[in-house]
């Protein structure tokens, strides 16, 4: 079709829908000039529930005044895990894995300086002089001395070693008392037979130089999380406020003229409420068949304007494993999520890089819902005693700093890949989002930008119990070619 056409099927499409065509809808309708402008108008009319000359109006005029064409992102799925279900997994699948992430997370840990002539722990306990040396190893015990120092065991491929970090060294004390079992660590200080006084301890962590992008053009991207459809505390009136600003019925006109410019929405997980997530959720549910569930929450997503890609990772309450990594979520439970063009489903974690263009790299969106989250906050005293859920970006900066979203066994159900472990974070995100506290939190770290997206739901009983105090329908905008954050409230 040509544009005069198009512009005639959405004059058709508002009569059929009721709509006064006036004078001057007609003349803004000849004003669009381009295909993915009415095609936006056409989505909007769509997914619309309750159309009026006034709200066509609002879409039509923000439309007219701003100059950029209403164009689609682009994303590139960089990493979703699929699993190989060939092999049943037997006990030696899990020395294997922590094999792997020993030697990925070694690889990283020897581009600093500081480490690059470690020793293996065999070759440090056959010496027989006292002398400086630096080995790498995975934490496999730690506890305090009747002295108040910090004794760690390390191994490593070759053995496994004490090593002691005194209560006198204060700041260097401070520091390793987070450390945690099973993530892996770089140590230089002095042997003494088969142990080592520490003088430094080295994480992984995120270079310092690394480059905070910024792309060429104005887009924006939107980062959500927790929607729980189904639950009995979901708030639609929330979501359908969000939803009604996304398509221009309502907001400032500085908003209106963003509304084009919104490429990328993101979702953190946990879509539904999910069934049989806790003892008694049965009678905190107001779908209880998991089918309808995603059947209504498709229905508010199909209101997002079609321009906007829209990515979505899942959560503990989406209808699947806990374990870690979780795939996307299955077709036969939500065929109409799968059949939607503008929907990019990732496994959690997943990453993509978004807004790719000729001369510019585009950006890497680490998702991650966040289950490990609460082993965290029970676990890490610094960060527990500053704020706890209420302060996620502490969470996500100390998993950052280990290179790995859950390093702890204990702290996640996980898949034991005897390939590789798929919660090292080998590729340095530009943006980290993630979920699951119900909590909003913006902060940068060494350049990325943390991002906790909020929940569409109210405090549960079972977080009332708890103490956990969520804060709902809070939106990070995120200008991708300043970096800067607003968060708005719905």
């Amino acid at each position: 079709m040509n544009i005069q056409e198009l512009q005639k099927e959405i004059v058709n499409t508002l009569m059929e829908k009721g709509v006064l065509v006036t004078t001057e809808i007609l003349k803004k309708v000849k004003d669009l000039d381009n295909e993915e402008k009415i095609n936006f108008v056409k989505t909007k009319i769509e997914t619309t529930t309750v159309l009026t000359t006034d709200n066509v109006l609002t879409t039509l005029e923000y439309l007219s005044k701003n100059t950029c064409d209403v164009k689609e992102g682009n994303v590139e799925v960089v990493f979703s895990y699929k699993e190989n279900n060939e092999k049943k997994k037997e006990v030696a699948d899990f020395v294997t894995y922590f094999r792997n992430r020993y030697k990925a997370l070694e690889r990283i840990l020897k581009n600093r300086p500081e480490l690059q002539r470690t020793l293996s722990i065999s070759r440090v306990l056959d010496k027989n002089k006292s002398e400086t040396v630096s080995i790498i190893g995975l934490v496999t015990e730690k506890r305090e001395t009747k002295n108040g120092n910090l004794l760690l065991v390390l191994e490593d491929l070759t053995g496994s070693m004490n090593v002691l970090i005194n209560k006198n060294k204060e700041d260097l004390f401070e520091e390793a008392k987070d450390i945690v079992l099973d993530e892996v660590i770089g140590i230089v200080g002095t042997n003494k037979e088969t142990i080592i006084f520490v003088n430094n301890v080295l994480w992984p962590d995120i270079p310092l130089h690394k480059e905070l992008k910024k792309s060429p053009d104005e887009a924006y991207a939107i980062f959500l999380s927790d929607v729980h459809y189904g639950s009995i505390d979901f708030l639609p009136d929330k979501l359908n406020k969000f939803l009604s600003w996304l398509n221009g019925e309502i907001g400032s006109e500085e908003h209106k003229n963003i509304i084009p410019k919104i490429k990328y929405l993101f979702i953190a997980g946990d879509l539904v409420e999910g069934i049989g997530i806790y003892p008694g959720q049965e009678e905190e549910l107001t779908v209880k068949d998991i089918y309808d569930q995603y059947s209504g929450v498709v229905e508010y997503l199909k209101k997002i304007p079609s321009h906007i890609k829209i990515i979505i990772c899942p959560g503990n309450h989406d209808a699947m494993r806990i374990s870690e990594p979780q795939p996307i979520i299955h077709k036969e439970l939500a065929p109409e999520l799968h059949a939607m063009p503008n929907v990019i489903q990732v496994s959690n974690p997943g990453i993509v890089k978004i807004h790719k263009s000729e001369g510019f790299p585009g950006f890497d969106v680490l998702l991650y819902h966040g289950y490990s989250f609460d082993y965290y906050v029970s676990n890490v005293d610094s960060i527990r005693n500053q704020g706890g859920y209420h302060r996620a970006d502490l969470i996500m900066q100390f998993l950052l700093k280990r290179r790995h979203l859950s390093p702890t066994h204990t702290a996640t159900l996980y898949v034991p890949d005897i390939t590789h472990d798929p919660l090292v974070l080998t590729t340095v995100p530009d943006f980290f989002l993630t979920g699951h506290i119900h909590y909003t939190y913006v902060e940068d770290y060494h350049n990325i930008t943390l991002i906790c997206g909020s929940c569409w739901q109210r405090q549960t009983s079972f977080q009332l119990k708890v103490g956990h105090d969520p804060e709902p329908a809070r939106v990070p905008l995120v200008n991708l070619k300043t970096r800067k954050v607003k968060i708005l409230k719905f």
